[in-house]
């Protein structure tokens, strides 16, 4: 009697992590959509510069 009752909460305890794994992704994908719509622009990468770049040993690139 008493493995009825272990199955019973063993697949009610699988059923609440599957939903709760489903709200996650759920989630997951919202704030997904919503940082498309509404980019930050916080790359990480703002300070790089085109072009050349100086030469930290050289005095006379940083003055320039």
């Amino acid at each position: 009697m008493t493995t009825t009752f272990q199955k019973r909460q063993k697949e009610m305890k699988r059923l609440d992590k599957q939903r709760e794994k489903a709200a996650r992704r759920a989630q997951r994908k919202l704030d997904k959509q919503s940082e498309k719509e509404n980019p930050t622009g916080n790359s990480g990468i703002e300070h790089i510069q085109l072009g050349p770049q100086p030469d930290p040993d050289d005095p006379q690139d940083g003055a320039a």
